[in-house]
């Protein structure tokens, strides 16, 4: 089945100094633009990062301080690649968690307008994910070898979790993977706290997961002295922590989010008035 295509898309894929976006720099892109006439389109840049590329993320993927001295800076590409992209729909792998929010910081540090607002992203892993079921039934298949009778009794479905369970520590007992960070750790461990923060996932506001949403779909910080209080209402007892948030490395997609919020806040408060 072939692809309906009404503008481009960009399939992409980034190398980085490391993983935090609002920290961490491009030092490799490419891009494949499809356009709708089916024709491909190729763009790749080696980026001089400005920072030193940790011998740890050379090790992934073998990119140097000295491959990069030369090359580019992002500014210096920005345009380029903009003009590049044109108005390109984005695709990649897990891009929707990291590769698209890096490039729209990379994007936003040197001051070029990216407007994402009009794009749409297509996160491959994110089908995968969808389209290969991940409830208790499929789970219990692959992890036990047993098909799941009386589904959706509480009896059967706790006693299939905890069959699940066992199994996942059996099987994932050694194995290696890479965190945050680039380290290689062991996350499947026979306590209950490590197994707690392995398997937590967020409902994110910003695009990495600093602000998110809580049940009642309010957004809340996700970290430090305030965490999960509500945004706006800290930023209304307390702006100074707006004005460090906004000095500090916080991704700029993350300030922008704030900003609104803030601004959102002044005008309950001028109505109110």
């Amino acid at each position: 089945m072939k692809l309906k295509l009404n503008k481009p898309i960009a399939i992409f894929d980034v190398e980085t100094t490391g993983v935090v976006v609002g920290v961490d720099k491009i030092v490799e892109i490419f891009v494949l633009r499809i356009d709708p006439d089916e024709s491909e389109h190729e763009y790749y840049a080696l980026i001089n990062p400005g920072m030193p590329i940790p011998p740890r993320t050379t090790l992934i993927h073998g990119i140097s301080d000295d491959d990069v001295k030369d090359k580019p800076y992002f500014k210096d590409i920005a345009h380029d690649l903009l003009k590049f992209l044109g108005n390109s729909d984005l695709v990649g792998y897990n891009s929707n968690k990291f590769d698209v929010p890096l490039l729209i910081e990379e994007f936003l540090r040197c001051g070029v307008e990216f407007d994402y607002s009009k794009r749409r992203f297509v996160d491959v892993m994110g089908i995968f994910h969808k389209m290969e079921p991940r409830n208790l039934k499929a789970a219990y298949k692959f992890y036990c070898g047993k098909t799941l009778q009386n589904a959706h009794s509480a009896d059967a479905d706790t006693r299939a979790t905890w069959e699940i369970l066992k199994a996942q520590l059996e099987k994932y007992e050694n194995t290696e993977i890479e965190d945050e960070n680039g380290e290689l750790i062991k996350p499947i461990v026979n306590d209950i706290e490590a197994l707690s923060k392995f398997s937590k996932t967020t409902r994110n506001a910003d695009l990495v997961g600093h602000i998110i949403y809580n049940e009642k779909n309010v957004e809340v910080f996700a970290f430090g002295k305030y965490k999960w209080q509500s945004v706006e209402e800290v930023f209304q007892k307390e702006p100074q922590y707006y004005d460090w948030m906004m000095k500090s490395q916080f991704p700029e997609s993350t300030k922008k989010l704030i900003s609104a919020i803030k601004l959102r806040g002044f005008n309950k408060g001028n109505v109110k008035s």
